[in-house]
């Protein structure tokens, strides 16, 4: 019978002798030794016909059907999974493997292995999972590195298959001394030596980290090593060639050896730039950091070790930086405050320093603040700006902040006569006189005195963060200070009392009248406070 694997027109360009031909007709014919000798044929080339392990497991296949053993025997040994796994239903192949192993070929043992826990959804591959296990372990104890690493992941030890057998004999199971996916790391199985690192670096192993990561990461050096000089950005080909956890152990492993006491800075440089060109946006600040010879607090680090090159730090830090890496701007900052260095310029340096700001720098926004805080005579608005970074450094935590914040800026507590205030209104005083009752809640809220609170222009005093108390300019005792809105339930206030105020001209030319006329308001309305001791009145004549 005619077959239809489709090999027609590629028998038709073949310069096959009349040998290979009469095999060939004699295959398709369904004769069991033609199969064997064509599927042979096909494994080692030659005699007009190519190499090709998807066709000669397609003939060998046909003859171990028909129970010729040398041809179960040849798939074990020479066929890869790689091969099978491309097939469409790549577990029926396992039949082969298992008969194979069972002669006496561990190889085979470990294709079988993976055929079946690779697809062990399938019912049929539940059916072969204890003597899966069994071959894989045999695989694994005669040193094959893909068998020890495979045992690892499906039960180290031996756990899955005492589980999956009951009959396993435990002494067998179990490795001597080191577990499987550590001898996997040992024989250089990449993937074992991945999770072996990383899982020393969430233990805090920083010895077993450099144990699995130096290795990886050297070996990794020599395969791409001439790749580096070639390139001139970061590559999303050299990415994929590693992988995320190639990179992410070439970042790591390169902190781990700069906190060390002897610090090889050509190696970590050439781990960095590997890392930095895979475009990893951590490996391009420690680059720059690295370049710059400063840690990330501006400090001067590896004195002794060589100049900084203040060039390539600029380059890997922008990068960074443009990566959303906070610290790589705040680095630049203090690059461009440098004496040393040709380009330094103070706006640069400030420019930069803002970025790290507000892209959450704490130490940034600390800076900005000061900064803003000692220039706020050559601008008003600078003590709101001081305000402003203070408040998000000293909510990461940053004591100096919040001792400075405390120093410039109220906190919001109850006003007494506010208090008072609030325990006469009653609801009808409340609908004939709202606005008044607004700053009365605005007093309670923020501690304003009664000037500050008959006077306040929400529109200009709201300014997000902090409210901006200045009357001065109609009751000349008062002071300018700054009120900080710390809360969500300050801020909704606020927010539903500047509604109340949005159309309205809080202005003495506006409808609630001069400070006189506000006070007069609120003595009559609520006669208790005409006798408080702050009643003293001092405005602009008008």
């Amino acid at each position: 019978m005619e077959d239809n694997f489709g090999f027609d027109a590629e028998l038709d360009g073949l310069m096959a002798n009349r040998e290979d031909l009469a095999i060939i007709r004699a295959a398709r014919a369904g004769k069991a030794e033609a199969q064997l000798a064509l599927g042979r044929r096909y494994l080692f080339g030659g005699n007009g016909l190519p190499q090709s392990y998807a066709t000669a497991l397609h003939w060998l296949e046909r003859a171990a059907r028909q129970d010729m053993a040398d041809a179960w025997l040849l798939i074990g040994e020479h066929i890869s999974y790689e091969v099978v796994a491309q097939q469409s239903k790549p577990l029926d192949f396992a039949v082969w493997y298992e008969r194979a192993f069972d002669a006496g070929l561990i190889q085979a043992g470990l294709v079988f292995a993976r055929l079946v826990l690779l697809n062990g959804a399938q019912a049929a591959a539940m059916q072969m999972h204890g003597k899966a296990i069994k071959a894989l372990e045999a695989a694994a104890h005669a040193g094959m590195a893909d068998a020890q690493w495979l045992l690892a992941q499906h039960g180290a030890g031996g756990a899955v298959a005492s589980q999956a057998d009951p009959e396993a004999d435990p002494e067998v199971s179990a490795p001597a001394g080191a577990s499987w996916a550590q001898r996997a790391a040992d024989a250089g199985v990449e993937q074992a030596q991945q999770v072996l690192a990383d899982e020393a670096w969430q233990r805090g192993d920083w010895e077993g980290f450099l144990q699995r990561a130096l290795p990886l990461a050297r070996s990794l050096l020599v395969q791409h090593r001439e790749e580096l000089p070639q390139l001139n950005a970061p590559s999303a080909v050299l990415a994929q060639q590693l992988g995320a956890d190639n990179i992410n152990v070439l970042s790591r492993l390169a902190t781990v050896l700069l906190r060390g006491k002897r610090v090889d800075i050509d190696e970590v440089q050439e781990i960095l730039e590997l890392a930095s060109y895979a475009d990893d946006k951590a490996a391009q600040l420690s680059l720059g950091l690295l370049y710059a010879r400063m840690d990330e607090d501006g400090e001067r680090t590896f004195p002794g070790l060589g100049s900084a090159n203040y060039k390539k730090a600029i380059r890997w830090l922008t990068l960074a930086g443009e990566r959303g890496q906070a610290a790589a701007w705040y680095a630049l900052s203090r690059i461009y405050l440098k004496p040393e260095f040709s380009q330094r310029n103070l706006a640069d340096a400030q420019h930069y320093l803002e970025r790290a700001a507000e892209m959450g720098h704490a130490k940034a926004q600390l800076e900005c603040g000061v900064s803003a805080w000692r220039n706020r005579r050559d601008d008003p608005a600078n003590d709101v700006r001081a305000v402003y970074w203070l408040q998000k450094a000293s909510a990461q935590g940053n004591a100096n902040a919040g001792d400075l914040l405390a120093k410039i800026a109220d906190r919001s507590a109850p006003a007494p006569w506010a208090l008072q205030a609030r325990e006469q209104l009653t609801r009808e005083l409340m609908n004939a006189y709202p606005f008044l009752a607004a700053r009365i809640e605005l007093a309670i809220l923020f501690g304003l005195t009664r000037p500050e609170a008959l006077l306040i222009d929400l529109h200009q005093a709201d300014c997000g963060h902090c409210l901006v108390v200045d009357i001065r300019a109609y009751y000349t005792r008062s002071k300018r200070r700054l009120i900080l809105i710390e809360t969500g339930e300050e801020r909704q206030a606020l927010n539903r009392i500047g509604r109340l105020f949005e159309d309205v001209d809080c202005s003495l030319s506006g409808p609630e009248g001069n400070y006189r006329q506000r006070l007069y308001r609120l003595k009559t309305a609520l006669p208790a406070m005409a006798e408080a001791a702050d009643e003293v009145a001092d405005p602009v004549p008008e």
